[in-house]
């Protein structure tokens, strides 16, 4: 911030009244300094893009209360997730990513870290989730991607050991004990859904409602694709869920 102390004194000539007058210039408040990330950190299960966080710009307007109410309802303040992870083998750094919902409901009491996240996005989801809140299990980077499944969240966010090990897939040597990047969830699994839910009639229902108006229209499934952790509204969640019921469109 700018600021200037002191005055400019100015005398008139005599039998004139003498004035002060102080300048005293607006302050300018800086943008923040903001750091790219590098994509190289910003793996996940399966996304390989990169959340950079954008400089501020100064001179352009700013979102307006009900789209910042919008995005602010979708994040922080979202109740129910879709959270993606790899049912097939794939292997990486010698290592198998493979990680389906039958392997979440064969763990000790149904419950497992959810682990190896690397995108800031997806990572600040996380940290948003309660105990308690519902999920779905989406297979992605397979034959037939989709909802599989439900479980809940079991434990709320803390540090994820995998970022320190050499030897793991998403190990991330930018990290540091003292000061970790990346968190991780505990969830359980709860039930399989009647039938399997592919993207394919997902995406149908999505071009649906875009066009005529409906729950799916801004899924985030479609807006924001490539994060494998995700929030859903009620509508969103609720309408899904009763898919299973449903025929396939």
């Amino acid at each position: 911030m700018l600021t200037v102390d002191g005055s400019a004194h100015y005398r008139m000539k005599s039998n004139t009244r003498a004035f002060y007058k102080h300048f005293l210039p607006v302050p300018v408040n800086m943008p923040p300094k903001r750091t790219t990330r590098s994509s190289a950190n910003n793996k996940e299960h399966t996304d390989e893009s990169s959340e950079a966080a954008a400089p501020l710009k100064t001179g352009k307007r700013k979102r307006p209360a009900a789209d910042a109410k919008k995005t602010n309802e979708q994040t922080c303040k979202a109740f129910y997730w879709l959270m993606k992870s790899e049912p097939e083998s794939r292997i990486e750094n010698g290592v198998d990513v493979k990680f389906g919902i039958e392997d979440l409901k064969a763990l000790p009491n149904q419950t497992g870290c959810w682990d190896g996240v690397r995108n800031y996005q997806a990572r600040n989801f996380m940290r948003d989730m309660k105990v308690g809140q519902q999920a779905f299990f989406y297979h992605s980077n397979c034959k037939e991607p989709g909802i599989a499944g439900l479980m809940k969240i079991a434990k709320e966010a803390y540090v994820d050991h995998t970022q320190f090990d050499k030897k793991d897939p998403h190990y991330d040597p930018s990290s540091k004990p003292d000061n970790p990047k990346w968190s991780m969830v505990d969830v359980q699994f709860e039930r399989m859904v009647t039938r399997f839910i592919p993207l394919s009639e997902l995406k149908k229902l999505h071009m649906q409602h875009k066009t005529n108006g409906g729950p799916l229209k801004d899924m985030a499934l479609f807006t924001r694709a490539r994060l494998s952790v995700q929030p859903l509204t009620a509508e969103e969640f609720d309408f899904v869920l009763n898919l299973e019921n449903e025929d396939p469109v």
